[in-house]
C-alpha cells in the first residue's frame, strides 16, 4: 500500500501562509488526492481535493478563494497553498488518496501535521 506523508505545517499568524506538502512513497494510480482536516473536538471535514488526471479541484466553502491545491506528477506529490489564515484554520491536516471512483471512502491516509494560527 503507497504511504503517504505530509510536511510543511506549522505555527503562522493570523494573515500568513503555509504550503502542505504530501508525497507518496511511489507512483500510484490515484482517482483523487484529497486534504483534510480535524480541528479539536470537531469532526474530520474535507477541506479541498484533486482529480489527479483531469486537475479538476473542490474546496470547501470556508476555504474558497484561500487555499489553492495542486500536484506535481513527476514528483508524486499534492500540495495545498494556504494563504490568508484564519485562526479558524488551526487544525491536524491529514492528505489522503482514493484510488477508484467508486465508494466514497479514501484507501490511505498520511499521519497528519499540525497547522497553528495565532490570532
Amino acid at each position: 500500500q503507497v504511504q503517504l506523508v505530509e510536511s510543511g505545517g506549522g505555527l503562522v499568524q493570523a494573515g500568513g501562509s503555509l504550503r502542505l506538502s504530501c508525497a507518496a512513497s511511489r507512483r500510484t494510480l490515484t482517482y483523487l488526492m484529497g486534504w483534510f482536516r480535524q480541528a479539536p473536538g470537531k469532526e474530520r471535514e474535507l477541506v479541498s481535493h484533486i482529480r489527479w488526471s483531469t486537475g479538476d479541484t473542490y474546496y470547501a466553502d470556508s476555504v474558497k478563494g484561500r487555499f489553492t491545491i495542486s500536484r506535481d506528477n513527476a514528483k508524486n506529490t499534492v500540495y495545498l497553498q494556504m494563504n490568508m489564515l484564519k485562526p479558524e484554520d488551526t487544525a491536524v491536516y491529514y492528505c489522503a488518496a482514493k484510488v477508484t471512483p467508486s465508494g466514497g471512502s479514501y484507501d490511505c491516509w498520511g499521519q497528519g501535521t499540525q497547522v497553528t494560527v495565532s490570532s
